[in-house]
């Protein structure tokens, strides 16, 4: 597989610094039950990096220290973690708001079948990945059958209150199939709402739309096909330098299942650590301090952030 890192190191995007570390996104492994086509983090079946137990306790420690409010689970499918259900629970018990980026699925897993009921009891945000109300386009871009899989996951959360106003949130995530931009946040969640409610009776509470970022399995595609440079020069086209200021690494630092720090996620992906007088910072350091005020490391990926109506985890930044 063809890596665009090189190709994304040298930059000139505007330098940002963090302004606060609101949320810990900790990812806890790569493992997934899907190989979707745009994941940036090449998850998959075949894939064996796991978050160990002391790694684990060390999140909840750097919790403890700063009282963090937000702890942002993900993966790969993070419920396959053994250690999830422990680390989202301890987290729940310190006050913190635990959301779990669920790929739908994994609900209906072997093994897996009161992960539902589990995540209503700790009242868990729920973001899932739903990249099309329609099922052609969901099962071309993660998998055959997948669609069906995921309305039927999305029924038994609405069947325990997720996205029903009950004070469970359920979130659902857009990306675009291809070398796109995703169309207007706003719109889109409002066709989603009436779909899926006449099509399956299915409620949620938002859509938030993200741009695909240019590396790992995406970015591999885009070379093979020959479409890098264009995607790239479309991002760099559409930047929006008021996206600047609501950018998710401004607020967060991401946890590989090591226990490495990085700014984002996407860095994550591309091993571009935070750094310390040029150490590798690990979540041992943030029990005394939180890096606030640093410059956030930036690559030419970063142009997906800031491009349109802007992209994060948390949807679109632009109103």
């Amino acid at each position: 597989m063809q890596d665009t890192r090189p190709l994304l190191l040298a930059t000139d995007f505007p330098q940002i610094d963090r302004l606060s570390v609101d949320t810990l996104q900790v990812n806890l492994g790569y493992r997934c039950n899907q190989s979707c086509s745009h994941c940036h983090v090449n998850a998959g079946p075949s894939r064996t990096e796991s978050m160990d137990r002391d790694t684990v306790d060390l999140v909840l420690d750097v919790i403890d220290a700063h009282g963090v409010q937000c702890l942002d689970i993900t993966g790969g499918a993070p419920e396959l973690n053994p250690h999830f259900r422990y680390l989202a629970r301890e987290a729940r018990r310190r006050g913190a708001s635990v959301t779990d980026r669920c790929n739908l699925s994994i609900l209906l897993e072997p093994g897996q079948e009161d992960l539902a009921d589990f995540l209503a009891s700790e009242s868990i945000d729920v973001t899932a990945s739903l990249p099309c109300y329609l099922e052609d386009n969901v099962d071309a871009q993660r998998g055959k059958g997948v669609y069906s899989r995921s309305i039927e996951a999305l029924q038994r959360l609405n069947a325990l209150g997720y996205g029903r106003g009950r004070g469970l949130r359920l979130d659902l995530v857009f990306n675009p199939r291809g070398a796109v931009l995703p169309p207007p946040q706003q719109s889109l969640e409002q066709d989603y709402k009436r779909e899926l409610r006449a099509r399956y009776g299915i409620e949620f509470d938002r859509l938030l739309t993200l741009a695909n970022l240019p590396v790992a399995r995406f970015g591999a595609v885009l070379l093979a096909q020959g479409g890098f440079e264009q995607y790239m020069a479309l991002l760099r086209h559409s930047h929006d330098p008021r996206n600047l200021d609501a950018v998710m690494c401004r607020r967060l630092v991401s946890i590989d299942w090591r226990g490495f720090v990085y700014d984002c996620d996407f860095n994550q992906m591309l091993d571009l650590p935070l750094l310390v007088t040029d150490r590798r910072l690990h979540l041992r350091d943030l029990r005394d301090a939180l890096p606030v005020g640093v410059p956030i490391r930036r690559g030419e990926h970063c142009w997906a952030c800031t491009a349109g109506q802007g992209s994060s985890c948390s949807g679109a930044l632009a109103a």
